[in-house]
């Protein structure tokens, strides 16, 4: 296989898990018989515009109305449900104001009324609407010290829901009485729906004997060495109010990173490469993760160990990039692109073997790609280049080499998000 066919086979990989996860392709399925009297659309997340318009195109003559809200960037034409954007990952008051409309929109919502939720990866920091008592500055302060920690996903959610006026099951006691039917596109590992956007519309399910929603948050923050806002600190040390039931509610699972990783593996199989799933919830440290993608990649190649080559190893999941003292003020990079660095100089350069990592939305981090590709002659390009390699992946600066040798993977926005996608190909 040469260096364009790989290329081309990761890459397809890629495009069909992302679009496994489009909406206009599967919403439709899980969506009833249009509803006789009225329905209001609300949502958040990063596919939540796109699943409005195929909400919209399902259901054309329907009483349709509502808002959602999804990141700058990823808002699609509708003609009768609203769309705002806000900031992610760290809130701001677009997103803030955003809550406030689909929290009252839900209070207004009646008994003959349906309440459809379009609930999406992202919802957490687009709809952010402070608990009483704090501000959107508290919860801009810890969302970034969690980001700067290294925390997981399912820590973030747990304090951001701890945090909320609408997350936790909230906006469905706002809806009550109407019948509530909740659409959720999968980004956290294990695909609870209770999970995703921090379940605005599910209840938050506590084991007899363990801390409630405020403590489990203080222990997060207090593990993670995050000294919160003082308003943050008095609020999690507040006794638990009692909390009315979450009303029963219809839940369908629409698309998830499992599903995508299935379609990416019908790829690798069409052109006569044997796909290997790992998993859609490896999660811990990027780079130290790209070292074991290339364990495995070296094993198979070198000993055909688990299987032989041709190979494709599939996995899913979203890792962390905890910054270091040695980050400097130019760090630009995101998870997957540090775990490709990290990939890459653990690979040091062996033949036959390439990755593509990348988020299924788009964008890595801060970055205008979703992820990037490493070859067999990534390093030695970078040299070429004058790039020093490991100086990069110690100071967070993973975009930067992928930038200078062309290999940078930019899709664009792709309005959907079912987590990292990452690809290893071993001929």
């Amino acid at each position: 296989m040469t260096d364009g066919e790989a290329r081309l086979l990761l890459r397809a990989a890629f495009d069909a898990a992302v679009a496994s996860a489009q909406p206009a392709r599967v919403l439709a399925a899980h969506l009833p018989e249009p509803p006789s009297g009225r329905c209001i659309v609300l949502g958040a997340g990063k596919a939540a515009a796109a699943m409005a318009a195929a909400v919209e195109a399902a259901w054309p003559q329907a009483d349709l109305s509502g808002l959602v809200v999804t990141r700058a960037g990823h808002a699609v034409p509708t003609a009768r449900i609203a769309v705002a954007e806000a900031s992610h990952p760290v809130p701001d008051a677009a997103g803030e104001a955003a809550a406030r409309r689909i929290l009252a929109l839900a209070e207004a919502a009646g008994p003959d009324d349906l309440v459809l939720a379009l609930i999406s990866g992202g919802g957490s920091s687009l709809l952010s609407l402070p608990a009483h008592g704090l501000a959107l500055s508290d919860k801009q302060a810890v969302t970034a010290a969690l980001l700067r920690s290294g925390a997981p996903i399912d820590e973030m959610n747990q304090v951001r829901r701890a945090l909320s006026a609408i997350k936790g099951g909230r906006l469905a006691r706002a809806a009550a009485p109407a019948r509530l039917l909740t659409l959720v596109i999968s980004d956290v590992p294990g695909d609870d729906p209770a999970m995703v956007a921090s379940g605005p519309t599910l209840p938050v399910v506590v084991p007899e004997g363990a801390p409630g929603e405020r403590a489990a948050a203080a222990a997060i923050l207090a593990r993670r060495g995050i000294r919160p806002p003082d308003p943050v600190a008095a609020f999690l040390r507040q006794a638990e109010p009692a909390a009315a039931p979450v009303p029963p509610g219809i839940v369908r699972l629409v698309a998830s990173p499992s599903m995508a990783l299935d379609a990416a593996a019908a790829v690798a199989r069409a052109q006569g490469v044997t796909p290997l799933i790992l998993g859609d919830a490896i999660e811990g440290e990027s780079r130290e993760l790209g070292i074991v993608l290339a364990g495995i990649a070296r094993a198979v190649r070198e000993h055909g160990h688990p299987l032989p080559p041709p190979l494709m190893l599939l996995s899913g999941g979203e890792t962390v990039v905890t910054m270091r003292g040695a980050a400097s003020g130019d760090a630009r990079g995101g998870r997957n692109t540090e775990l490709l660095l990290s990939f890459a100089i653990a690979n040091a350069g062996r033949d036959r073997i390439w990755a593509l990592a990348g988020d299924t939305d788009g964008l890595d981090g801060s970055c205008d790609a979703a992820g990037a590709i490493v070859t067999p002659s990534s390093l030695r390009r970078a040299d070429a280049s004058g790039l020093l390699p490991r100086d990069l992946l110690d100071g967070h600066r993973s975009y930067q080499l992928f930038d200078a040798i062309g290999d940078l993977v930019r899709p664009g926005p792709t309005m959907t998000n079912v987590n990292d996608f990452r690809a290893v190909l071993i001929v």
